[in-house]
């Protein structure tokens, strides 16, 4: 798997997304957002629970312990 930003960065360009789309839908700013990407920042557990409820996935994907966005074995 890859590291948390690479894999977010593909699973939003996977869904044609802008960061500031995401950004809006998480209710976080653009910046907050981008750090994630290209910083290396982790997000609060709060910030995750955001982002797999915008993208309808596994938090366990985030964190590198399913392969399965779903979480499914």
């Amino acid at each position: 798997m890859k590291n948390f930003s690479e894999c977010l960065k593909v699973l939003r360009e996977s869904k044609k997304l802008t960061q500031k789309q995401v950004a809006n839908g998480m209710g976080i700013s653009e910046r907050a957002y981008q750090r994630y990407e290209g910083e290396g920042a982790k997000p609060s557990f709060d910030a995750l629970i955001a982002l797999s409820d915008f993208f309808d996935i596994s938090a366990d994907y985030f964190l590198g312990r399913l392969d399965d966005k779903k979480g499914q074995e």
